[in-house]
């Protein structure tokens, strides 16, 4: 059975991943925590199988607690999940010894079909991601070009300044109800309010629309 270690700062997250692996019994999470030097010490203390990590931890960032567990247990299959998507957050993982990358919007389904895959050999990462690196790998234009085509792209979509308050939220992980309350509007408002952005993003998925904006400079999420 996989000995799975969490390290995940938001609490939410964290309770969401642990409930979805106590859902299969062919999982046992080891531990569970919010820090990277927690993380840090459960590698060395619970000596799992599995490291589940985000990369934007309150101490340190996840590459580095990857990249402690790629040298001292080598054994232990590091995947990913977070809400960052862009090319220099996925190929720095990558180069610390990631094997799988996914955002925080997978569903229960993808995100335990790709534990089993990891532990099987395989790399799981998110669609959106994957064909962001295969463009990449594909054809990498002159940096001129590269710059221009981007702040022609950025410059094409106009969020206002309450969607672009909206994105923050959603890269933080709260719901729609929790984000009208924070904005003192209604949940249907931020209903509506999400619609108008994944149709400006051409996105279907929070994940998508927080990787598209950050992407295009619309918002920093780091």
């Amino acid at each position: 059975m996989p000995r799975v270690l969490i390290v995940e700062d938001d609490p939410a997250f964290r309770a969401r991943y642990a409930a979805m692996l106590a859902n299969d019994a062919s999982f046992d999470v080891v531990a569970s925590v919010g820090t990277g030097g927690e993380g840090l010490a459960m590698l060395e203390l619970r000596k799992p199988d599995v490291l589940l990590v985000d990369l934007g931890l309150p101490d340190m960032s996840g590459i580095e607690v990857i990249r402690h567990a790629s040298l001292t247990s080598p054994k232990c299959e590091c995947m990913v999940v977070t809400v960052f998507g862009d090319e220099e957050h996925v190929l720095a993982s990558i180069e610390a010894g990631a094997a799988g990358y996914l955002l925080k919007d997978a569903s229960e389904e993808s995100f335990l079909s790709g534990i089993r895959e990891l532990m099987n050999g395989g790399s799981p990462i998110s669609p959106i991601i994957a064909r962001r690196l295969l463009k990449r790998f594909q054809a990498v234009p002159p940096a001129s070009v590269t710059v221009a085509a981007a702040d022609d792209e950025s410059s094409s979509v106009a969020l206002s300044d309450r969607e672009r308050e909206i994105l923050l939220l959603a890269s933080k992980g709260f719901n729609y109800p929790e984000m009208g309350k924070l904005m003192s509007i209604s949940p249907h408002t931020v209903t509506s309010h999400v619609k108008k952005i994944y149709r400006k993003l051409a996105v279907h998925s929070r994940g998508e629309a927080v990787f598209e904006a950050n992407r295009m400079g619309l918002i920093r999420t780091l």
